[in-house]
């Protein structure tokens, strides 16, 4: 995720085990390398279950590996989250996202 002033926030998403859900995670200035589990705790800004929306309000996962993607997604309290993270501020990024993003299309 590209944030103003050039701040750059890595992602992943991964499939939970027992009850599958797509739980996504964002990241600010990790370690290289192998890092502990408190070291990615320590640069992990968000986290949570990436939900969707269509069209018509219906709310859904994420949709796995080859399906469509959908019209819009949803991350929970993301905007609350970076805003008390070290990635905001002085030294970091100034506007806020909303939780809600509308996709426009897909990059290969």
């Amino acid at each position: 995720m590209v944030l103003d002033k050039g701040v750059v926030l890595d992602g992943i998403v991964m499939w939970t085990e027992g009850v599958a859900r797509p739980h996504g995670s964002l990241m600010y200035k990790c370690p290289a390398g192998d890092v502990t589990g408190d070291e990615l705790a320590a640069c992990t800004v968000w986290e949570g279950v990436i939900y969707t929306a269509d069209d018509q309000g219906n709310i859904a996962l994420l949709p796995g590996e080859g399906k469509d993607a959908p019209k819009k997604l949803i991350l929970p309290d993301l905007g609350a989250s970076l805003q008390m993270s070290a990635a905001y501020g002085a030294n970091g990024f100034s506007k806020v996202p909303w939780d809600v993003f509308a996709l426009k299309g897909c990059q290969e």
